[in-house]
């Protein structure tokens, strides 16, 4: 899961991983996280409530979940998306691990 986005490179927003908070985000970050297969859900705080995003892992995959901010109508919100490994890749490689 990683973060690179222009919008919003202030804010930071709390990140989790099957309910297990991994963090919180702010831009140039990601986050690594090993995961059994199966279904899994990603979430991000938002505006108003989570954002989640669900999606099944398969053995041996790498999957790469951006985190990109959106405008709200007070503050910023957050969303999740799966973006393709190449993107992904780009995206890490461009960033640092969050702490």
């Amino acid at each position: 899961m990683y973060r690179n986005s222009f919008v919003g490179q202030a804010l930071k927003k709390d990140i989790y991983m099957d309910g297990k908070r991994l963090g919180e985000s702010a831009n140039k970050t990601y986050f690594y996280n090993q995961v059994d297969p199966g279904e899994h859900t990603v979430s991000t705080e938002s505006e108003f409530s989570d954002n989640d995003f669900k999606f099944t892992v398969q053995s041996g995959m790498n999957y790469f979940i951006r985190q990109y901010i959106k405008m709200g109508v007070f503050v910023g919100g957050a969303n999740v998306e799966l973006v393709s490994e190449e993107e992904g890749k780009k995206g890490v490689l461009a960033s640092g691990l969050a702490k």
